[in-house]
């Protein structure tokens, strides 16, 4: 019985971006205690597969994290098996607001300790015990409360190309890492209206409880996160408060929420928000780059780089073995090699 992938990802991404099946990207996650995080990873892959669904899932004691792709004609199949989950019925499917179909190439299901890293010890609070949800148009009426302060739950280069109005964006590379970080940032700030935001809600029902836990008492999340804001407001003719992109974390790399282009291009500064990862295998940061930095450096973040991916692939193979790359991928556009720094007018 084959439980993972075993075709080359190359191979699938070709395929993929070759492919004219229309596919339904969302998202959706679920807090629920799994006695056996690895029979329900395992049964889940199956049923998946059949379904020809593709993405990325976290599954662990506490429940399940998933961001897919379904092929447009199997998505009433899909509901209809969510709909018959015991573990899963009932959850909102946080559906992309703007979609090529081409955010996944494949099925990917793993057990963690976590469905979304945060490094907390659950058994020290109530995890239970979140911030009032807010619907769009509730985020947007507290919004324009002074006693009001916004706070991005998300990464720097999330929060880089698209984040809400007035928002504290914090300088962060992990949800991990931000949460004592938001917490001093906010420690004046305890009995004002806290009102949290991430890409699709989970990250903000753990950090809810526990700044609850911390002692502010007036905590509030936007429910659904950006993704079901933007559904909303353009369903209901509201304000749309966000600026830019929404990033994914799958090929897409983003999504556009509004018109507003608020970043700029790593290489040569000019108004921009498109990400990429720099075409080097042995390399593959992720920055920011415009179409003609994009032409002109191959699609990568530096000369170095561009030189790499420009020898035979035995050379790059070589040079690529043994290389640690650690989370280079997190210094997103942070890197000394990034071109801008040195000869962004070349």
């Amino acid at each position: 019985m084959i439980l993972h992938n075993r075709v080359d990802r190359r191979i699938l991404k070709e395929k993929l971006k070759e492919s004219s099946e229309k596919r339904v990207t969302l998202s959706f996650y679920r807090y629920i205690q799994l006695p056996d995080p690895t029979e329900y990873r395992n049964q889940l892959f199956l049923d998946l597969s059949n379904l020809d669904v593709f993405g990325r899932i976290y599954v662990a004691h506490e429940g399940v994290n998933a961001q897919i792709s379904v092929p447009e004609e199997k998505f009433e199949d899909f509901k209809a098996y969510i709909a018959n989950s015991p573990e899963l019925k009932g959850i909102r499917l946080n559906i992309a607001v703007d979609d090529d179909g081409k955010s996944f190439f494949q099925l990917k299901i793993q057990v963690r300790n976590k469905i979304v890293a945060d490094g907390l010890n659950d058994d020290t609070f109530d995890v239970t015990d979140r911030g009032v949800h807010l619907s769009a148009e509730e985020f947007n009426k507290l919004a324009t409360d002074p006693n009001t302060v916004i706070v991005d739950m998300r990464n720097h280069y999330e929060s880089e190309v698209g984040h809400f109005e007035n928002a504290i964006c914090p300088d962060v590379d992990t949800f991990r890492e931000s949460l004592p970080i938001v917490e001093k940032m906010l420690e004046d700030k305890k009995d004002k209206n806290i009102v949290m935001y991430c890409t699709g809600g989970i990250r903000c029902e753990k950090a809810s409880a526990y700044y609850k836990h911390k002692g502010f008492k007036n905590v509030f999340q936007l429910d659904g996160g950006i993704i079901e804001y933007a559904r909303e407001v353009k369903n209901k003719g509201l304000e749309n408060k966000f600026k830019g992109k929404n990033f994914v974390f799958d090929e897409r790399l983003g999504e556009r929420i509004s018109d507003e282009i608020i970043s700029t291009c790593h290489q040569c500064g000019q108004p921009c928000d498109d990400h990429t990862n720099c075409k080097n295998d042995g390399c593959h940061l992720l920055f920011i780059q415009c179409k003609e930095c994009a032409e002109k450096h191959q699609g990568c973040c530096s000369a170095e780089c561009k030189d790499i991916i420009n020898l035979p692939e035995d050379d790059q193979k070589a040079i690529r073995k043994g290389l640690n790359k650690g989370r280079q991928v997190f210094k997103k556009g942070r890197s000394e090699k990034l071109l801008f720094k040195s000869n962004a007018k070349s």
